[in-house]
């Protein structure tokens, strides 16, 4: 795409200026901000950040939610030429420091309080930087740190160097080139150090127009921006393609009130990672188990016709005239009203990506009438890689190649793909740029796959997770556990199981579902670490584990990989812990060898195993959770041959 960021939104104010460009709640109040008042506001932080130092070619953090000020300051720095890196707002401080001091970052703007402490407690290790500023300056007033200083005084000193050069903003704008690099997102870093992927304004742009062309998004959609900006995802979704199309972003209030805003904004065009679905998801059955009987059956009875034709109808299959008149119903009775729960009764589109999807999660969205699809792709792809096309979604593929995509096997079965959206290179990395981008422009991408009959691409699991069980069956534990946690019950769950004689799996459960659970049912309990121990819970663990295997048992191919032995964990996985990624995936290899006492257990035979754990405390202490767990066996299934 020939052009920039900062042209993209000097063209929308040519033809629209007074069109809404973003809207942020506020007070409860809705606040909407038209494509001039956002201009404005960009001329004159690029104007103070160019007054400021900030120069062409060089790395400006931004670390805070989605809010319309964070967007308009990347806006800036990209119009002087400057490169944008945003931070995971709950990151801790000591991962903000790599980042920082890799990227030679001199000028950050943090959201609020929490994120200049963060910034503040590394300063010393980052002699670097020298300006921060911050949006919300409440709990600052008494600050006195050098070169702490709000973004409204940035605003108001680019006010008056704009006024007295207003040519200067324009300048800078003219002089960006589509091969400019626009932004640099770091790695969730599952196998070590993080590192920086660095895009283009033309990589970026082009990807986002793929997804546009794609599904045909204009400038009416509505957007909620509420997962980090730091992640790629939330990036294009919200930043790229709301430049390319035009559309409207909106920001929630505050974690706390996403589900509110979402029912408010009702989105046309929808973005979320699994575990959002699956989080809405166990809302859903939470509320469902507190409903009276009468609701509870009419549920069920509706879910069960929905399963069964819902997929069909959503995709214009032929369907019985007496099924259709029975989805109806549901859907004036049930499915209508759910969807409005949920905050998706506008919904045309809505995409997951980030990781695998469970099946059985993704086929209850579309029974219930919402086209939930799933694409392909990574941040060094800058997302788009395959996308499903409407009446052609099924739940074991990502869809077929968008626009300018080629895919190949490697002889291992790995993807590699070549896009004009991949990355330029790794930031001060050249071997590992090396190790995944080929002379000739092949990405190599970790995952192990396939194209089926029809040109949509499956993905089996990340190359280096998929593995062997000892008789030489496939174990592809991305699979089993995505089963899992289609249950409201399990939170997170890690199989183990490649080179073994059999699968074991350590669970979380969900602290919410099964707290509900288990106040139905008179059970006392103190806390997560009590709750998970409890033997009720193991019993309605193991009904979920059993259930998964006798699916299992009819998958030829994985029908060996049947859950064995299972334990249910002390605590829960967490990113403060190197547990889960900022992404929320979970780091294999780390908590393999963190709870290599349990594993052992598991495969020892034991029925109990007594384990003391590190955790880190939201403020930054540390502390430590012991408990003895339980060991419990989960009956298995003989496979279920098909028939010749």
């Amino acid at each position: 795409m020939e052009t920039t960021f900062p042209r993209l939104l000097l063209q929308h104010v040519g033809q629209r200026p007074d069109a809404d460009a973003m809207r942020e709640k506020e007070y409860g109040i809705w606040q909407s901000l038209s494509w001039s008042a956002l201009a404005k506001m960009v001329e004159r932080l690029a104007c103070g950040l160019q007054q400021a130092g900030l120069r062409r070619g060089e790395h400006m953090v931004v670390i805070g939610a989605n809010r319309p000020r964070l967007y308009a300051t990347m806006l800036a720095a990209q119009s002087l030429g400057a490169i944008p890196v945003p931070l995971y707002q709950d990151a801790a401080a000591d991962e903000c420091a790599f980042p920082i001091n890799n990227a030679e970052v001199r000028f950050a703007l943090a959201e609020d309080q929490e994120q200049v402490d963060k910034l503040l407690e590394i300063r010393t290790r980052c002699p670097q930087l020298v300006a921060i500023f911050y949006d919300d300056p409440r709990g600052l007033r008494n600050y006195s740190e050098p070169g702490l200083a709000a973004l409204d005084a940035l605003l108001e000193q680019g006010a008056r160097a704009a006024e007295a050069d207003p040519a200067l903003f324009r300048t800078e704008v003219d002089k960006g080139q589509p091969d400019d690099v626009a932004a640099m997102f770091f790695t969730s870093g599952t196998t070590g150090q993080p590192k920086g992927v660095v895009h283009t304004h033309r990589t970026l742009l082009d990807r986002a127009k793929a997804g546009q062309e794609f599904d045909q998004l204009s400038e009416r959609e509505e957007v909620l921006a509420y997962m980090p900006p730091a992640w790629i995802g939330q990036n294009i979704f919200s930043y790229a393609q709301w430049l390319a199309c035009g559309y409207v972003v909106n920001c929630p209030e505050s974690a706390s009130t996403v589900m509110i805003d979402l029912k408010e904004i009702g989105p046309t065009y929808y973005f979320a990672p699994p575990r959002i679905f699956e989080g809405l998801l166990t809302s859903v059955m939470i509320r469902m188990e507190d409903a009276g009987a009468l609701k509870r059956r009419m549920f069920h009875a509706f879910m069960d016709v929905a399963r069964r034709v819902g997929p069909a109808l959503r995709d214009g299959k032929p369907v019985g005239a007496l099924d259709r008149l029975r989805y109806a119903l549901g859907n004036v009775l049930v499915y209508g009203p759910l969807r409005n729960n949920l905050g998706m009764s506008r919904v045309r589109v809505a995409y997951t990506a980030g990781e695998a999807i469970g099946p059985d999660l993704f086929a209850f969205y579309r029974a219930i009438g919402v086209n939930l699809k799933q694409l392909y792709g990574s941040t060094e792809t800058a997302v788009f890689v395959c996308m499903q096309p409407d009446n052609q979604v099924h739940s074991d593929t990502v869809g077929i190649p968008c626009r300018g995509v080629e895919i190949k096997l490697a002889d291992s079965g790995e993807i590699l793909v070549r896009s004009p959206g991949l990355l330029k290179e790794y930031y001060k990395n050249p071997q590992a740029t090396a190790e995944v981008k080929t002379p000739d422009g092949w990405y190599h991408t970790g995952d192990a796959g396939f194209l089926d009959a029809h040109g949509h691409l499956k993905i089996i699991d990340r190359a280096k997770d998929v593995g062997r069980l000892a008789d030489g069956s496939m174990f592809a534990p991305k699979y089993i556990e995505n089963k899992l946690k289609f249950f409201p019950h399990i939170k997170e769950a890690v199989a183990v199981g490649d080179g073994r004689e059999r699968v074991c799996v350590m669970i979380n459960i969900d602290f919410d579902a099964v707290g509900n659970w288990a106040e139905k049912r008179n059970l006392p309990y103190a806390g997560y670490t009590d709750l998970a121990q409890k033997p009720e819970v193991y019993s309605l663990i193991r009904d979920c584990i059993e259930k998964v295997n006798a699916d299992l048992a009819g998958d030829e191919r994985l029908a060996n990989s049947q859950v064995d032995r299972f334990l249910v964990l002390h605590k829960e996985l967490d990113a403060d812990d190197g547990e889960l990624t900022r992404t929320n995936k979970v780091r294999r290899g780390f908590i393999a060898e963190k709870y290599q006492v349990l594993v052992d257990a598991l495969y020892g035979g034991r029925l109990e195993q007594y384990i003391e754990t590190q955790v880190k405390f939201e403020d930054g202490r540390t502390g430590s959770v012991s408990a003895t767990l339980k060991i419990m066996d989960a009956r298995t299934f003989a496979p279920v041959r098909a028939a010749a």
